[in-house]
């Protein structure tokens, strides 16, 4: 839907409001992990155009205000939810070194035998997610696994997560229970 020449005028003459909502209520700007003033400044812009789409007379400026702010919410909700999704899918919980968390050195084998053994017995998604274990273990992100493997990170943290359900049901693993 377009906007009329009259409602474009409002949003021209409340422009001053996007800032001034930006400047009073989002504190943490230029810190890593918020979005910077112009992206946060175009999604305010947002929440204008639907104030001056919605409005139905009263006073404007708080309507608006409250739509815009509401905007802005929810692109830094998006903005951390994104941004704790990357940091988990980068988080390798499986390393080289956490192999050999149980003492013997020979564990090492043992574990990638039963990880094999468990791998055969899987079907569908959790022998992915085992193979995706494995890789991430090698120092991988799930970007490059997925790259690797021929589907989109996301998938490749469904698989291991699928993964790490089924080998908790793996009696030979509790000794590797804190990895999993």
């Amino acid at each position: 839907m377009a906007l009329t020449p009259t409602q474009m005028q409002v949003v021209e003459e409340n422009m001053g409001l996007v800032g001034k909502v930006i400047k009073e209520k989002v504190h943490g700007l230029g810190q890593p992990g918020v979005p910077d003033y112009d992206d946060l400044f175009q999604t305010g812009c947002i929440g204008l155009i639907k104030a001056v789409m919605t409005d139905k007379g009263g006073t404007f400026s708080t309507y608006a205000y409250r739509l815009i702010w509401n905007e802005i919410c929810d692109e830094l909700v998006r903005n951390t939810r994104l941004i704790l999704k990357e940091q988990s899918a980068d988080t390798i919980e499986i390393t080289s070194t956490s192999f050999l968390s149980c003492a013997d050195p020979l564990d090492t084998l043992s574990l990638r035998h039963i990880l094999q053994q468990a791998k055969q017995q899987a079907q569908g998604g959790a022998a992915k997610g085992i193979q995706c274990l494995e890789l991430m273990a090698q120092g991988y992100s799930s970007q490059e696994v997925g790259n690797i493997i021929g589907a989109d990170s996301g998938t490749v943290r469904m698989w291991m997560t699928r993964a790490r359900k089924y080998l908790k049901g793996f009696p030979e693993l509790q000794c590797y229970a804190e990895v999993m």
